[in-house]
């Protein structure tokens, strides 16, 4: 209930943006809100449809499409014969890998109707995206999605039981056998009922008092996430390599397989024994990422599986070192193209703008795709990977926070981040949420389209910040030549589109600002509509306001 409760929540407050249409529905994973000028109860309303597809086109496309294939048309049979109008599940596509559906109607449907829906939304999904890795195609009435990755949990594909329409009370009309039957009945529940009640609460008790035996049995030392420090090895086993392993791969971490350095330590390349090529990330002693930031991610990256997040391979913690052992990305990191005058030009406008709908993918698994709902609170170009295809990675989970699926928001003492890119709320409250990182995404995607910095040390304390150069040349109708002059393929409407999101994304109010679900449908729109955009925070911002990390 908490959690549906939240979701409406976030829907009353995008449903907002259409204050003068007569109908509009927005849909989120846990629930959806709708209205309109006509009656829309038991009946089926496919129009408009949504087709969203994933864009990257699978390996083997023909077996995916069979298996997606069986796979919607099972779910759909199901869902439309089960009260609950719900199913999801799982079919093999490879030996070592699955693809994930789930297909679902409003509850008011019927079963024709519900099943009717449902086979359209499956022929919406032939026309659109055949042979991608994921796709959803939803409309006001129903909902189908597949994707290569779980993005349901799989410890209950089983849905809880539907509420009824049903009345709980005994129906009046009943013969005067089922009269003395019904009093007799009565009379034994009152006798029961109070039983039953002291035994509930004799176990509530018991399980309270359980609880709090083991919390203090546990120690206090925890990362973030509420797991034991020491436990780190136990939950994660099968990820530890030893030292020796590693120190081979990387040639004793010699300075020709060094891919970089900051603040945490630095980044070897190296080769495992069976040719597979890694990223070893070796903090200092003295490094700015310390050992709750290395458990932390640990603890979430070995949890989550997506195409535009980077895979942790492994650890190490031996001989005092601390390791994170990293698919190879080999491009590198975003801010060595976007922000260098002679690599800028390599990025055209289509790479610029794939690189962008899949850092918002990537978010979105984050915030709501995935079984743990992480808020980054580090997103920035220098944690984006570009892979051989140049598609985007999202790594560095060392100031990720792990959010309850109905919370909301949380603060902190401590803020931790990066100049430049944190929400006003973050940096003067310490209050961070879905739409801090939100507000990140926003300034990193005006950094793409322009190919210039947010915070330049080089700038003057009077020079204008990236925001409110993009804010002033929206309002003077200017907005194309905020583009980077490299991009002189862009497309106009799709850059002007992407400003309009940034300047959303980069609000000072957190209601206003888009979640990630609605970003990314207005990326992959062709013509959405955008609400106004206020104007970006103008602070006095300083360093004295913040404990900033790099």
């Amino acid at each position: 209930m908490e959690a549906c409760s939240t979701c409406l929540n976030f829907a009353e407050k995008d449903i907002v943006r259409c204050p003068n249409g007569k109908r509009a529905f927005v849909r989120f994973e846990n629930c959806i809100l709708r209205y309109s000028d006509v009656p829309f109860f038991s009946r089926v309303e496919t129009s408009p449809i949504r087709l969203l597809g994933n864009g990257n086109n699978a390996s083997n496309a023909d077996v995916l499409n069979k298996q997606v294939d069986g796979l919607m048309n099972r779910l759909t049979t199901n869902a439309a014969s089960n009260p609950s109008l719900f199913g999801r599940g799982i079919a093999n596509y490879t030996n070592s890998d699955s693809v994930y559906g789930m297909v679902q109607c409003t509850r008011d449907l019927s079963e024709t109707d519900c099943l009717s829906c449902l086979q359209q939304m499956i022929r919406g999904l032939n026309s659109c995206c055949r042979g991608q890795n994921g796709a959803r195609v939803t409309c006001a009435s129903c909902t189908i999605r597949y994707e290569v990755y779980s993005f349901f949990d799989l410890l209950s594909l089983t849905p809880p039981p539907p509420n009824t329409l049903q009345s709980p009370w005994p129906s009046s009309q009943t013969n005067s056998t089922q009269g003395n039957g019904d009093k007799s009945s009565r009379n034994i529940a009152v006798i029961v009922a109070p039983i039953v009640a002291g035994v509930l609460l004799l176990l509530v008790a018991l399980c309270v008092v359980a609880c709090s035996v083991l919390r203090k049995k546990r120690t206090k030392r925890k990362n973030i996430s509420g797991i034991v420090v020491d436990d780190l090895r136990h939950s994660t086993e099968s990820l530890e390599f030893d030292f020796a392993t590693i120190r081979s791969a990387t040639d004793n971490f010699s300075d020709e397989n060094k891919l970089g350095q900051g603040g945490f330590g630095s980044v070897y390349k190296g080769e495992l024994s069976n040719g597979q090529q890694i990223a070893v990330k070796r903090l200092s002693n003295y490094s700015s990422q310390g050992s709750e930031e290395f458990k932390n991610e640990v603890m979430l990256l070995h949890k989550l599986q997506h195409k535009n997040l980077v895979r942790l391979l492994g650890f190490c913690l031996e001989e005092k070192e601390q390791l994170l052992v990293y698919e190879y990305v080999p491009y590198g990191s975003l801010d060595k193209y976007i922000f260098d005058p002679t690599k800028r030009s390599y990025l055209d406008w289509e790479s610029r703008y794939r690189i962008i709908r899949g850092i918002a993918r990537g978010m979105l698994y984050l915030h709501e795709d995935s079984r743990l709902r992480i808020i980054h609170r580090d997103l920035k170009a220098s944690n984006i990977l570009l892979d051989n295809e140049i598609n985007p990675k999202i790594s560095d989970f060392g100031m990720a926070r792990l959010f309850q699926m109905d919370q909301t928001h949380d603060k902190t003492r401590r803020v931790a981040g990066t100049f430049g890119y944190m929400a006003p709320e973050y940096v003067i409250r310490g209050i961070y949420s879905v739409k801090s990182d939100v507000y990140s995404f926003g300034v990193l995607l005006l950094e793409i389209i322009c190919g210039e910095k947010n915070i330049n040390v080089n700038q003057s304390s009077t020079s204008r910040d990236l925001l409110n150069k993009a804010w002033e040349h929206w309002r003077e109708g200017t907005a194309l030549e905020f583009i980077d002059s490299s991009l002189r393929t862009a497309s106009s409407s799709e850059a002007m589109k992407c400003i309009h999101i940034a300047l959303l994304c980069i609000q000072k109010s957190i209601e206003d600002r888009p979640t990630m679900a609605s970003i990314v449908l207005m990326l992959d729109s062709t013509s959405p509509t955008l609400a106004t955009p206020s104007p970006p925070p103008f602070l006095l911002e300083s360093e004295s306001l913040l404990t900033a990390e790099p």
